[in-house]
């Protein structure tokens, strides 16, 4: 199993016939996506050509969602417009909607992640890198090679270059999804969400949680974990050099006074039991080293 995206879901693409629309959607396609079209409705009625995939675009979410059976839009239009196409998406009634835009004004970003939760669509992000159920699906712009294996491995990420890494350094033994919620101070579903998902999963073994400075997300997340959460969790913490009260990559990242600190976010986790490494490397090998142990009890 998978959370959030399967080998099922039919994807639309809002933004499709620009050049990162374009490209996404190529790569997209290679990694096995289900794309049934894109959204411009300035294009409507085209057919694109993606290799040996012709891809329809309609003039709106509602029209493709008609037409296909879409379930999931991965949204990539530009930062002015992507308010409207959230709350397109989500008035058509869409399931999911993945929104890669960075970018996008705090203000519109709490507009229509409250009003896509009012209509009942998952927004993931914005300023996200999607999400990837490896040998079923891929929503976004996260590299489909590097972890082609599916797993028994959840991933949750702030960080979309992190979530490459520890793809990377876990891919042999691969993944069940990894979901990057994205870095923007408001973002719709949060590691929270994503660890009740992977708890309810049948097929996710263990977790994967990365967070960085700024905020107080991961602890949250670490109550979350002490109250709920029976499967082992390990996690890393980015940002422990990061200097007091300047923004780190992204718009949420950033320390003012003792709030927010990465020290405070990894002691929030291991009070919680959560194994929590000081480099992506050393937390790859806190997590075979705990596959490891699951294993050997199980088979004595």
């Amino acid at each position: 199993m998978a959370i959030f995206l399967t080998k099922e879901s039919k994807v639309l693409v809002q933004g499709m016939t620009g050049g990162e629309g374009m490209k996404h959607t190529r790569r997209m396609l290679a990694a096995g996506t289900e794309i049934v079209g894109g959204v411009n409705p300035r294009k409507a009625g085209q057919v694109v050509d993606f290799d040996d995939r012709a891809v329809p675009v309609f003039g709106s979410v509602a029209e493709g969602m008609a037409a296909t059976g879409a379930d999931v839009t991965v949204i990539f239009v530009p930062p002015p417009f992507a308010k409207a196409a959230v709350m397109e998406a989500a008035d058509a009634g869409i399931g999911l909607a993945v929104v890669i835009t960075e970018g996008i004004p705090v203000h519109d970003a709490v507009v229509f992640q409250a009003y896509a939760k009012q209509k009942g669509t998952r927004v993931i992000g914005p300023n996200c890198p999607g999400l990837i159920s490896p040998g079923q699906s891929n929503a976004g712009i996260i590299p489909a090679d590097i972890a082609t294996k599916p797993g028994r491995i959840g991933l949750v990420s702030k960080s979309g270059t992190l979530t490459y890494q520890l793809m990377y350094e876990l891919r042999e033994t691969g993944f069940s999804s990894a979901v990057g919620i994205g870095g923007d101070p408001v973002v719709g579903t949060t590691h929270i969400d994503c660890l009740a998902a992977f708890q309810d999963d049948p097929d996710t073994e263990l977790i994967v949680l990365i967070g960085e400075i700024g905020g107080d997300a991961e602890e949250r997340a670490a109550a979350y974990i002490a109250a709920h959460v029976t499967k082992p969790v390990v996690g890393y913490i980015a940002g422990f050099t990061a200097p007091e009260g300047k923004t780190m990559g992204h718009a949420g990242a950033i320390v003012s006074g003792s709030s927010g600190t990465a020290l405070a976010k990894k002691e929030a986790l291991e009070s919680a039991g959560v194994s929590v490494g000081s480099t992506p490397s050393e937390t790859a090998a806190l997590v075979l080293a705990l596959l490891a142990a699951a294993r050997e009890v199980t088979h004595n």
